[in-house]
């Protein structure tokens, strides 16, 4: 996930909207570092008295990109390998199921899913900006809110990946390696 973790500054004028996604990225890219290059014991490993491992959040990350994404950029389907998961019958599937992916499966599964979420949003914000409805059925927030709903899901598990990581192999700081 090395490619992932690179920070690029906004220009000096930068808008809102290239000042959210700034803001998510670079999210993206502190999660990369603190869960990246680990063999599946690492990803695997719990930390209690929680159940989750950093495996259950890549690919919980990955879920939420391509929901979003589907759900309230392009409106098309989510793909899989969430097409055919009965959520309600396991609502935390992505969590436990990881233990079964192996690294190379979870990581480009994250970074699939963070591809087509960045190209899903340069289309849309290309067609009319953060103040434009999603296309989620029923409820449908503005494109600014999703975005703000997308970053807030990062940094919330960035600092779980932040804790866990430091456990697994003692690496720590607020940025990655330049």
């Amino acid at each position: 996930m090395t490619e992932d973790m690179t920070i690029r500054q906004p220009s000096r004028t930068a808008g809102e909207a290239e000042i959210l996604l700034f803001a998510l990225d670079r999210s993206r890219a502190t999660f990369a570092w603190k869960s990246g290059g680990l063999d599946a014991t690492a990803l695997n490993r719990r930390f209690p008295p929680s159940e989750m491992t950093l495996g259950g959040l890549i690919k919980h990350l990955a879920l939420v990109e391509d929901s979003r994404t589907a759900g309230d950029l392009t409106g098309q389907p989510i793909g899989e390998p969430w097409a055919g998961i009965d959520f309600a019958a396991d609502p935390e599937w992505e969590w436990h199921s990881a233990a079964d992916d192996t690294p190379d499966e979870l990581y480009g599964l994250w970074h699939d899913a963070v591809r087509r979420s960045r190209a899903a949003w340069a289309d849309v914000l290309a067609d009319g900006g953060v103040d434009r409805p999603s296309v989620r059925e029923g409820w449908s927030p503005n494109l600014r809110r999703v975005l703000i709903d997308v970053h807030d899901e990062y940094a919330r598990h960035v600092g779980h990946a932040d804790l866990f990581r430091e456990a697994v192999d003692g690496v720590v700081g607020e940025d990655p390696p330049r």
